[in-house]
């Protein structure tokens, strides 16, 4: 019996293509690079020795005084920024969310103005939006309050939640809508029970980015803020380092819990934003 075998079949294909190896190698090395911050700030974290740039490879002696510390001082900051970054969460897909799908479904003379309104506010640079809502917070007594930090990142929030959630909207079929309002349903009832689960995708995705954008901000926080009572982690960080210079570990246990909660909301939402992200795309 003559056997012979074709290229490409059986154990060739599990093999690695020749061929893809420098493209491979060049991927791992990006990967590194791009990862080497994140280990040399969990291993700072773990060594207690001062001096960032002074540290072992390798955390062999590893220490968790640095965390202890970091949750001491920094815990009421960690409370002040989930309760803005949940509450902006909210707030934003409260307005985003309904405003989507009217720019998506009904046609007006000045839908595709205001959308481009929304495009132009995505250019303005937070410092000047940041300037210009200080006096009016200031008359509202909205500073060093949670939810003036909330409403200023709302504001920056909701144009890019509505711009994404109107892209995958719009590729609703709109006899979905039309077959739930010929059986009975209103406008607000359509919307609720077909609209949003089937937008669940470009929803969980806006949240996130929402989420991600609150969690990291410095620059409202530090225009609209004075006091330590009301001070989320990231100026708590910055704080933090201006006053403990030598006491890397604490600094860097702090980032690396500062970085947890992005971390996490990634790594399960991650196949939402996959599929929120490209939807609309295509009709």
């Amino acid at each position: 019996m003559n056997l012979t075998v074709r290229p490409g079949a059986g154990g060739a294909r599990a093999g690695l293509d020749p061929r893809r190896l420098p493209m491979t190698a060049l991927g791992v090395l990006f990967l590194a690079v791009m990862l080497f911050p994140v280990y040399w700030m969990v291993n700072s974290s773990l060594q207690s020795s001062s001096g960032a740039t002074t540290r072992d490879w390798l955390p062999l002696d590893a220490t968790l005084s640095g965390y202890a510390k970091a949750i001491s001082e920094q815990g009421q900051n960690f409370v002040t920024s989930l309760l803005i970054a949940l509450g902006t969460v909210v707030l934003t897909l409260v307005v985003a969310t309904p405003a989507a799908y009217g720019l998506s479904r009904f046609r007006s003379r000045g839908a595709s103005t205001f959308v481009l309104v929304l495009l132009i506010t995505q250019m303005i640079p937070a410092m000047v939006i940041a300037n210009a809502l200080y006096p009016l917070f200031n008359q509202l007594y909205l500073i060093n309050n949670v939810f003036g930090l909330i409403l200023a990142n709302t504001a920056a929030g909701i144009p890019f939640a509505v711009l994404l959630m109107r892209a995958f909207m719009g590729s609703i079929p709109r006899a979905l809508v039309e077959a739930a309002m010929v059986d009975g349903a209103g406008q607000l009832r359509a919307f609720l029970s077909i609209v949003v689960p089937i937008s669940k995708n470009a929803i969980v995705t806006a949240a996130l980015f929402t989420f991600l954008s609150a969690w990291s901000d410095f620059l409202f926080a530090l225009t609209l803020t004075s006091t330590p009572e009301v001070r989320p982690i990231t100026l708590g960080i910055y704080d933090y380092i201006s006053a403990n210079t030598q006491d890397w570990d604490t600094v860097m246990a702090t980032a690396v819990l500062a970085s947890i909660p992005a971390a996490l909301l990634l790594i399960f939402a991650q196949r939402y934003i996959a599929a929120g992200a490209v939807a609309g795309a295509v009709k």
